[in-house]
């Protein structure tokens, strides 16, 4: 049994640890926001699902959906098994925890590894949220060419064995990172480096979609409805990813609030202009684009700057970024929905913006927290530490990213690309049998596939409003194709 009891004056909870050491107390407010934050950051998952569904085409639009709801259970299963102990025991290593928390045994109402004014299991279920995102994240090379069961074993292995130990080293203590005096608020390393990283090595492993470099890949996305829905949940639910990781429902919390609604502000409208240039049209999907990459500029940053350094960041991720989704035709890697030019190099640019604009006194918002700050305090070495915490976790995401793709390579059952059959049908069809549309619009590839080769994925028929299965003929598919087409806007789906 828990021994607490609550305070006479403010009602905060008075916990008496068993050792018999001094009472601690855990402010109400400050548990209250760790808990609100940690159900936005949830929201935003789901977004993510958003997001990249509506960047693809249509028969592909359910499986990255899935796949960010399937990453919660995953990853929280992981989490509770021996994720939180592997990322944030007291007594671990400089790269990675131990078992001291296995199956979250003991992690109850002791201060917590965080804050001292919460207890150990609100920063238990706060920080499990972001090891949720960061899998689901990284899980977006995937798009359009795997198989869907692989992935769900892929997220376990890479959560244990890339997210944990970057968090152990970013956020803990005992971390080296942490030691040296690397500056990471809310995930600059730990989230975005080493799941964008992770989604630029899927992609080299699983190779080229079907009809790369035709036409046939030129495609728009499917849905700009939803890719502006799942940016407003991101959007939303990043004010307590950043909000919430100052622990605390202080001033340094308000100030991580108001930098990153800026940074998405000034990043959206960067590259909504640059893609304006070209085409001298605005765009939804390039607003929606430099949004996020704000936010992921200033992420590391949060805690540590002030406005007009938020300012700042959102103009240079979101161009850096924009110019980054070039790389992937430079490298000659299909990433399919530039999880590394949004993600990874976003990162990385914060990562080193941090250095330049954080602020000891912006960090003291707290009133307990200590820093040498950056180059605008004259510490010009913090960009040394900088550049050291992002290429060890490029590096490392990279390499182990690729070991645990080959290793399931070679395991039977765990193979992740798709077959070509299923990219011609759809990983929807092929794999959930489910869509995200009453309808699907096929192509003359698909109709020549379904018809003519009758492959073995299969989950039904091309049906018809008026009843007419693809097994009839040729003359009657192509009649149900033209009805899609005319159904959905003029045109068939690719």
């Amino acid at each position: 049994m828990v021994n607490a009891t609550y305070t006479e004056t403010s009602q905060d909870i008075l916990y008496y640890p068993d050792d018999g050491s001094d009472p601690v107390i855990y402010n109400l407010g400050d548990m209250a926001w760790v808990l609100c934050s940690m159900a936005l950051v949830w929201i935003m998952i789901p977004g993510v699902g958003l997001f990249y569904s509506g960047l693809l085409r249509r028969k592909n639009a359910l499986s990255m959906i899935f796949l960010s709801v399937a990453g919660v259970a995953v990853g929280s299963f992981q989490w509770f098994f021996w994720g939180y102990s592997l990322a944030f025991s007291d007594t671990g290593s400089k790269f990675i925890g131990n078992l001291d928390y296995f199956c979250l045994k003991g992690v109850l109402a002791q201060p917590s590894v965080g804050s001292t004014r919460i207890p150990a299991l609100v920063f238990c279920v706060y920080q499990c949220m972001f090891c949720l995102i960061t899998g689901v994240l990284a899980i977006g090379g995937f798009a359009e060419r795997s198989k869907i069961g692989p992935v769900m074993v892929f997220l376990f292995c890479w959560l244990t064995l890339v997210y944990c130990p970057i968090a152990n080293w970013t956020w803990n203590a005992n971390g080296w990172s942490f030691i040296m005096g690397g500056l990471d608020f809310a995930g600059g390393t730990p989230v975005h480096i080493s799941s964008g990283t992770a989604a630029f090595a899927i992609s080299v492993y699983l190779g080229k979609r079907r009809g790369y470099g035709t036409e046939r890949l030129a495609y728009k996305p499917h849905n700009t409805a939803f890719v502006i829905l799942g940016t407003v949940f991101l959007w939303f639910g990043w004010f307590g990813f950043n909000g919430g990781s100052a622990l605390s429902a202080n001033l340094r919390a308000v100030q991580a609030c108001i930098v990153t609604n800026l940074a998405a502000s000034v990043g959206g409208l960067t590259w909504m202009l640059l893609d304006w240039r070209l085409e001298r049209k605005y765009s939804a999907v390039g607003f929606c684009s430099g949004a996020i990459s704000g936010l992921v500029g200033i992420t590391p940053a949060a805690g540590y700057v002030g406005a007009p350094a938020a300012v700042a960041i959102g103009f240079v991720t979101a161009f850096a970024c924009n110019f980054a989704t070039k790389l992937k035709f430079l490298l000659n890697v299909d990433d399919t929905l530039d999880v590394f030019a949004s993600h990874g190099i976003g990162g990385m640019v914060g990562n080193v913006l941090t250095a330049l604009f954080a602020q000891a006194s912006v960090a003291g918002f707290d009133g307990i927290t200590v820093i040498p700050g950056g180059w605008f305090d004259h510490h010009y070495v913090q960009l040394g530490y900088q550049l050291a915490d992002l290429t060890a976790g490029f590096s490392y995401s990279f390499v182990m990213t690729s070991i645990i793709l080959w290793i399931m390579h070679f395991i039977p059952g765990l193979r992740l690309r798709a077959s070509e059959e299923a990219e011609i049908v759809g990983i929807d069809d092929a794999y959930l049998g489910e869509f995200a549309y009453d309808y699907v619009g096929t192509d003359p590839e698909l109709r020549l596939h379904r018809v003519e080769s009758k492959p073995t994925i299969t989950s039904g028929d091309v049906i018809a409003d008026n009843g007419i299965t693809g097994e009839s003929s040729n003359e009657k598919i192509d009649a149900h194709a033209t009805g899609n087409a005319a159904a959905g806007g003029g045109r068939v789906d690719v």
